[in-house]
């Protein structure tokens, strides 16, 4: 019995590394997503950009609840109905699925989104485990996540194009020198704000998986509630969770900036302004509903409605519809690497048995 226990403490901790991996792949992967705008149009070196993202990354822990942990956690997969021995290899193989996504997205140079490949691993990992959908996944979860895969980006794109107007009609009466000058600094308060929106929206969904992890071992006394629910998110959760994205943000991702900061429109500061207000703003208002959207569909479509304030040609559509597969292939791509792994798992258990 001992060594049973020992056994299911000892695979726990494993799978927490990996979610604190994924956590660190999820920081550099999505690292573009703070510091793009900024580094491309020069406000910031991108050393001192990343040093700028990390910080504000990791201080969201102080200023958004855990309302998206919970999300994750507990409103997508009803993990209660697979055999209790297979359930830390589930969570385990959805992070596999979500880190080799991100990784093959990142050598493309694809801003797809952590968030997506992550629920998608959770959702085919489970499936794979469970042999079938039957009650297995709770509608209410995957219907407003799938919902704010649209409206994400269409929510920032709207808002950088109200924002970028606004601006112009605020300023028409400036000299494009000064307009530069004071938005130059500007950037560095729209950077930190999109930098607590991404910390705040992205770190809590590997804080759902590590607490879901935690309460299927039955470690400090944390367990699973009714159909599946989470229990509340440690505080020792939180501070892992952000510690592991800022790190990540620190080591940069510099084939995603430089596809976020430059091929999809030219930014000028006063532009990098308003699509990270932009972005900042929408992800405040999801984080505080508890939805677990995407910062780089966020983003993406915020740079877009800038850059549509100019003419729609200043948008490189060809890249943004490249940009937009990736999108569509995530959660299923996801899916499909988490249940491989899941069935690998499976079947060195057998050999091993």
């Amino acid at each position: 019995m001992l060594a049973s226990i020992n056994a299911t403490v000892v695979i726990a901790i494993l799978v927490v590394v990996v979610a604190l991996v994924f956590d660190f792949t999820n920081g550099f992967h999505d690292a573009a997503n703070s510091i793009a705008t900024v580094v491309s149009t020069r406000v910031l070196s991108p050393r001192y950009a990343v040093i700028w993202a990390a910080i504000f990354n990791f201080v969201a822990f102080a200023i958004f609840g855990t309302r998206v942990a919970k999300t994750i956690g507990g409103d997508l997969v009803r993990i209660d109905l697979i055999q209790e021995n297979m359930r830390l290899y589930v969570l385990c193989c959805a992070l596999l699925g979500a880190i080799i996504w991100n990784l093959i997205t990142w050598y493309l140079g694809l801003p797809t989104s952590s968030s997506h490949a992550l629920i998608g691993g959770y959702g085919g990992a489970a499936i794979a485990a469970y042999r079938g959908f039957g009650g297995l996944l709770k509608p209410e979860g995957w219907i407003k996540t799938l919902v704010f895969i649209v409206a994400s980006p269409v929510i920032g794109f709207v808002m950088g194009f109200a924002i970028m107007v606004a601006v112009y009609w605020i300023f028409h009466r400036w000299t494009p020198a000064q307009v530069d000058k004071t938005f130059r600094r500007g950037q560095l308060l729209s950077a930190a704000a999109y930098s607590l929106g991404h910390g705040g929206n992205d770190a809590q969904k590997t804080m759902g998986i590590i607490t879901a992890v935690l309460a299927t071992a039955g470690i400090f006394n944390l367990h699973m509630g009714d159909k599946g629910s989470l229990p509340g998110i440690p505080i020792y959760v939180v501070l892992l969770a952000h510690a592991a994205i800022a790190l990540g943000t620190l080591s940069g991702g510099w084939r995603i900036v430089h596809t976020m900061g430059s091929k999809i429109t030219k930014l000028r500061p006063v532009g990098g302004f308003c699509a990270e207000t932009a972005g900042a703003i929408t992800l405040f208002g999801a984080t505080a509903a508890g939805i677990p959207v995407s910062t780089t569909h966020t983003i993406t479509g915020a740079i877009a409605g800038v850059g549509s304030t100019t003419r729609l040609s200043a948008v490189k559509w060809r890249v943004a519809g490249r940009i937009v597969w990736a999108w569509v292939l995530t959660i299923p791509a996801a899916a499909i690497f988490a249940a491989i792994s899941f069935f690998i798992f499976e079947l060195i258990l057998k050999l091993i048995r």
